[in-house]
C-alpha cells in the first residue's frame, strides 16, 4: 500500500470543499492508489500530467459534478517503506490552485 502525507495547504484547500466534492476526490484516489499499488501506468481517466512550472509536481483532474473540474497536485516523496511509493498531496480545488501548485 502506498504511503502519503498532506501539506497544511492541502488540508486548508480540502476543508471548504462540499462533502460531495470530497467524496468524489476519495473515489478518484482509490483508483490512483490501485494503480500505484499494481505498479502500472496510471489509467487515462485520472488525467495525470506534469505541471510545467513546477518540476516534479503532477496534477490529477476529475469531475466534481456541476461546476469546474476538480484538481489535486502531488509529488513523489522519499520512500517510507522500501519499494513503496510515497505521495505528498500539495493542493486541491479547481484550476485556480495551479497558480501556486
Amino acid at each position: 500500500m502506498p504511503t502519503y502525507e498532506t501539506l497544511r495547504r492541502f488540508a486548508a484547500d480540502l476543508d471548504p470543499l462540499t462533502p460531495e466534492q470530497q467524496h468524489r476526490f476519495r473515489q478518484i484516489v482509490a483508483a490512483f492508489v490501485d494503480d500505484l499499488r499494481n505498479g502500472q501506468r496510471f489509467r487515462a481517466s485520472l488525467r495525470i500530467k506534469r505541471i510545467r512550472c513546477a518540476p516534479g509536481v503532477f496534477e490529477l483532474t476529475w469531475s466534481m459534478g456541476t461546476g469546474p473540474a476538480g484538481r489535486a497536485t502531488w509529488e513523489y516523496g522519499p520512500e517510507r517503506r522500501v519499494g513503496t511509493p510515497h505521495v505528498i498531496w500539495r493542493r486541491i480545488g479547481t484550476h485556480d490552485i495551479l497558480t501556486s501548485p
